[in-house]
């Protein structure tokens, strides 16, 4: 390593021990009590608070290590004991560095987002999965993988709400826009029209990372399970039927909005059911059913409640070479030019906003939770781009939208790991 790269790499480690110590110092109280009923608590060797911020400040200036698709495949065609134990020894590396990274990001967000009350819920749960991780020793043996594997189950469970949570702190954020609270920018009703480029850059990175992470902790656990359904690899299906998921999501999609708005539009489906590739049904589902609520409400809303008939939604299934194409056609009345950059940020929405109890829990069923947080649109976009794919939307004012989810077909491209 060069003299300059030497000179940064410290630079960016004392910049993180610095927030590591303030961290700490306001997180590690009370601890310990937690750890005393873990069933592999008997295996940890404490970190100290300083210590702990020092590992923090030096796991963060590691470089993250990505896999791809088709990786998690090959690796996973054969789970013998050695394989995923070489699987738990690289997740015992790989999950603190990301996790460290994320604890950087969170806490020097701009604008008072870092003190919101949820975005710091968010954030020491990252600090506890760090530490936890951190005091669990290498795996070396089957008896250590099996425990280690219960250890991510647990953490992948604790960070199951971290979505919903954030866009919590980021409802905040727009209450404060709108009554001119943020120190540096004006009052607005409507908080979109604001730029704040690196709030949206640290949610895109955040949820990408997250997806990664979920993805890495769900595929070794899922590589346990004794009778795996049939043709899948994991959480990978090596025979995931485009068409089939899409009927799926669609018929999902058409509940909610039937039970939210009272009508749905019908859906027309295109393209061969027998056609397949290895993808994960799950993001798949979960893109496809925001697509496919999107447009029906749109739909309905354009046409009012008690139409005779409403234009079907279309769904269009491409097989190309490279890609899987997915085009979602509505004729729900379009998007304004001026309104299509809006619909990529976190701070728009045209939905209504989940109703919160007063312990932060949501009354709305979680399917359709994050419907008036402005999320569904941008986090399928990372969901895509996350196998090295895209989502795309073109919108014609008056008439109707049409969005394009494109996936790679190949599963040769390595994580986007910011």
């Amino acid at each position: 390593m060069g003299l300059w790269a030497r000179a940064t790499s410290e630079v960016m480690y004392q910049r993180n021990l610095q927030v590591s110590r303030h961290i700490c110092s306001i997180w590690l109280r009370g601890v310990q009590n937690r750890w005393s009923s873990r069933r592999w608590a008997s295996s940890f060797v404490p970190i100290e608070p300083l210590d702990l911020a020092k590992d923090i400040a030096a796991a963060a200036t590691r470089r993250q290590v990505g896999v791809s698709l088709r990786h998690m495949l090959d690796f996973g065609s054969h789970p013998t004991e050695k394989n995923l134990l070489q699987s738990a020894q690289y997740l015992h590396s790989e999950l603190p560095v990301r996790l460290a990274h994320r604890v950087m990001e969170i806490q020097n967000l701009p604008y008072g987002l870092a003190m919101k009350k949820p975005i710091l819920r968010v954030r020491d749960w990252y600090v506890d999965s760090f530490r936890e991780l951190r005091n669990f020793p290498l795996p070396q043996t089957a008896v250590d993988e099996r425990e280690f594997t219960l250890l991510i189950s647990e953490i992948k469970k604790r960070h199951n709400d971290v979505v919903p949570i954030v866009a919590m702190g980021i409802a905040e954020l727009k209450l404060d826009l709108k009554q001119g609270k943020v120190e540096g920018l004006p009052p607005s009703l409507d908080p979109s029209e604001i730029r704040m480029p690196e709030i949206h850059q640290f949610l895109d990175r955040f949820y990408i990372s997250r997806i990664g992470i979920r993805m890495l902790i769900g595929q070794h656990v899922a590589l346990h399970e004794p009778n795996p359904p049939s043709g899948y690899i994991g959480l990978v299906h090596v025979n995931c039927s485009p068409v089939q998921v899409a009927q799926d999501a669609c018929e999902a999609a058409q509940q909610i909005c039937n039970r939210s708005l009272g009508a749905a539009p019908e859906i027309e489906i295109y393209g061969d059911e027998r056609f397949t590739f290895a993808y994960v049904p799950d993001h798949l589902f979960s893109m496809v059913f925001e697509l496919a609520k999107n447009s029906m409400r749109a739909t309905v809303e354009k046409f009012g409640q008690y139409a005779d008939a409403y234009p079907p939604v279309k769904v269009i299934v491409a097989e190309g070479v490279e890609d899987v194409t997915l085009k979602v056609s509505d004729e729900g009345g379009g998007i304004p030019r001026s309104g299509v950059q809006k619909i990529w940020t976190y701070l728009y929405t045209t939905a209504e906003r989940p109703m919160i109890t007063a312990d932060g829990e949501f009354q709305n069923d979680r399917e359709s939770v994050l419907a008036g947080y402005g999320y569904g649109l941008p986090l399928s976009r990372d969901y895509a781009r996350y196998f090295g794919g895209d989502l795309q939307v073109i919108s014609m004012e008056g008439y109707g939208t049409d969005a394009y989810l494109h996936l790679n077909r190949l599963g040769n491209s390595q994580e986007p790991l910011p």
